[in-house]
């Protein structure tokens, strides 16, 4: 719909700039609005709630068949990695990763694991090799990024393996609480942990995560919420509210779940959100 002839890079053709959306809800929830004109680049506001505005600048198509656990950029293409529903009610989901094809969505499988044994979950990029964690029994993988042959397996720290990300030096992953746990990329042993605290209160239900510019992004699992974390104390010092997306995603495909992605591109600076089965991929812009 927005990009260009080649379905493994992320470019677009047209792109249909629309309004600023405001995040109303939360405004109105914290008694207070700070948004900036409709004309004004979207950012953090002033406000001590720290809510950051965004626009969407773009819309690609997302498989509803995709139960996304992972969501990133390497090298240009849009990577995804999905996770099969434990309760066997979405028997079409699978527990794989591969390349979005940004023309019709669907994933081009670069590996998949027994989803009757593995409930797939984050995945990240480091020294090149591909990591992914799965929900339980607290086993991850380690893969080539030549032909994405597996290469080993880990266990990692934690109640549960959800979202992974990097900071070029260590693997962050999330395990469904407040805490995030750095893994020494060599090792995958423990080398940090860090609470994260909002508002001085211990954050929960930590899910897919993407750093960005010096700061962690975590998607709050069943909330259309994603938070900021500064990781040299653990704080969440601004909160994206995305209710707007989820609900349109919603409308067009009822089967959506919740959201759960974000990824970065850091060559273009797009930033790219979707979640569980959602119809639509939404390129969007804020400060960050």
């Amino acid at each position: 719909m927005v990009c260009n002839n080649s379905p493994n890079t992320i470019t677009f053709t047209a792109m249909k700039k629309i309004a600023v959306i405001y995040i109303l809800g939360v405004a109105m929830f914290f008694g207070c609005n700070n948004n900036p004109s409709p004309g004004n680049n979207p950012g953090i506001t002033t406000s001590a709630t720290g809510i950051i505005n965004y626009a969407v600048t773009a819309y690609l198509p997302h498989d509803t068949n995709s139960f996304t656990e992972g969501f990133l950029v390497h090298d240009g293409l849009l990577y995804e990695a999905t996770g099969h529903s434990p309760d066997n009610d979405l028997p079409q989901t699978r527990s794989l990763f591969g390349v979005v094809d940004t023309k019709t969505g669907k994933i081009n499988v670069k590996a998949e694991i027994d989803k009757v044994k593995y409930f797939g979950e984050g995945i990240s990029f480091l020294n090149n090799r591909l990591y992914q964690l799965t929900l339980s029994p607290k086993v991850g993988f380690v893969y080539d990024t030549a032909g994405f042959k597996k290469l080993s397996e880990f266990t990692f720290p934690g109640k549960e393996g959800w979202g992974l990300t990097t900071d070029e030096k260590n693997l962050i992953m999330s395990d469904g609480t407040g805490t995030l746990y750095y893994l020494d990329p060599l090792t995958l042993q423990t080398a940090k942990s860090l609470n994260v605290l909002n508002d001085g209160i211990a954050a929960d239900s930590l899910n897919e995560l993407e750093y960005i510019n010096g700061y962690i992004y975590a998607n709050v699992w069943l909330t259309n919420n994603i938070i900021k974390i500064e990781p040299g104390t653990g704080n969440v010092v601004g909160t994206l509210n995305l209710s707007a997306l989820a609900a349109e995603a919603k409308n067009k495909y009822p089967g959506s779940q919740e959201m759960n992605g974000i990824a970065y591109d850091a060559k273009s600076d797009k930033i790219y959100i979707t979640g569980k089965m959602w119809p639509t991929i939404y390129q969007v812009q804020f400060a960050h």
